[in-house]
């Protein structure tokens, strides 16, 4: 029977699958907006940011940049992960009371569940440590939603913030803070980023760098063959994933160990990979 990792890895010579679609920090690349984007999170945080906001595309990155933060985050700090919250009010309270720990068994009255997410801040201060919010797909958010957490910011002692919020989204979560009916949430913004798509040099460097990652050269896809995932994908690296996992398991299928553009092009025409667009001219000759 195959197995997962069997699929290609023999014939290219690699340890793992270089282009699954889960996120892993270990094969993380970064390019110079990655960076930004990561310095942006991490200023965030070490500036006590009340509110954090980094946006982009589906695909972008973005998780596995959160993962990687959150790899690093130092002992002294209290984190609570949310991925894909919704709800009215109330709702989204005991959300970040249970990404907190915080057992609200038996209570639904909305002024104790607010109660007790401020003691535990408080207690949380006390010890000398502090708390980190993260919402991941904040974009599914409602307005009301990211207005209770900016209500959620006002916690704190002094001059010192009981509780940091970091929110990431796609481009709508961006779209949404800039909304007139938001401008206090804006307000309270301190970091923010948006993550473009990769540009045609980028995407190359990319797949070169998983491919290493992996145990390969860096070398199996032809320049050619690169430009056409750029130009399939439109620099988004969950799409340049999903082309080059597919395109590696047809090159392998014909006994190749070299990735050619019209197999990127095959992989298209197939119908495998449903994001991708096929151009009206094929791709260009290949040494």
């Amino acid at each position: 029977m195959m197995t997962d990792s069997g699929l290609y890895t023999e014939q290219f010579a690699l340890t793992e699958r270089p282009f699954t679609l889960l996120p892993d920090p270990e094969f993380i690349f970064w390019t110079p907006m990655h960076r930004r984007a990561y310095s942006i999170l991490e200023y965030g945080i070490m500036t006590h940011a009340p509110l954090t906001v980094i946006t982009g595309e589906v695909g972008a990155g973005k998780t596995t940049l959160l993962q990687k933060l959150l790899k690093s985050i130092p002992d002294d700090v209290t984190i609570g992960l949310i991925s894909n919250a919704q709800g009215g009010r109330g709702e989204l309270l005991r959300w970040v009371l249970n990404a907190l720990d915080i057992d609200t068994s038996g209570i639904d009255d909305y002024v104790q569940l607010f109660q007790m997410l401020q003691n535990f801040l408080i207690e949380e201060y006390a010890q000398g440590r502090r708390s980190i919010l993260v919402i991941d797909e904040a974009q599914n958010l409602s307005i009301e939603g990211l207005e209770e957490l900016r209500m959620l910011t006002n916690v704190n002692s002094n001059k010192d913030e009981l509780l940091q919020l970091v929110l990431v989204g796609q481009p709508e979560l961006r779209d949404m803070v800039l909304r007139p009916e938001l401008r206090q949430f804006a307000q309270r913004v301190v970091a923010n980023f948006h993550l473009p798509a990769m540009d045609k040099d980028t995407v190359a460097a990319y797949i070169s760098h998983r491919l290493k990652v992996a145990g390969g050269q860096g070398n199996e896809f032809t320049k050619q063959a690169c430009e056409r995932i750029w130009e399939v994908s439109n620099g988004v690296p969950r799409l340049v994933n999903q082309i080059c996992d597919f395109a590696m398991v047809y090159a392998a299928s014909s006994d190749e160990k070299l990735v050619l553009s019209s197999v990127v092009d095959q992989v298209v025409k197939d119908g495998v990979f449903f994001a991708g667009y096929m151009g009206n001219e094929g791709a260009e000759d290949e040494q």
